[in-house]
């Protein structure tokens, strides 16, 4: 949860930019990627075979995973 947190809301504060991004609330710029299992939960050797589903930014879906 730290490296998250460090990516996300505190890099955005220390950025001066923690009003309009670093978390997601109506308002905010809308960067974010859907990942295909929680981070949080899993093993950490497991962490290397995490994968993007989705990735959208500025509200804009920019990569979407193939369902083959």
């Amino acid at each position: 949860m730290e490296a998250i947190r460090a990516y996300t809301i505190d890099g955005a504060h220390s950025a001066w930019e923690d009003e309009f991004k670093g978390s997601i609330e109506p308002g905010k710029l809308a960067d974010l990627v859907v990942l295909d299992r929680d981070p949080l939960t899993i093993p950490a050797d497991d962490l290397k075979n995490v994968n993007a589903v989705i990735t959208i930014v500025n509200g804009r879906i920019s990569y979407r995973r193939d369902e083959a």
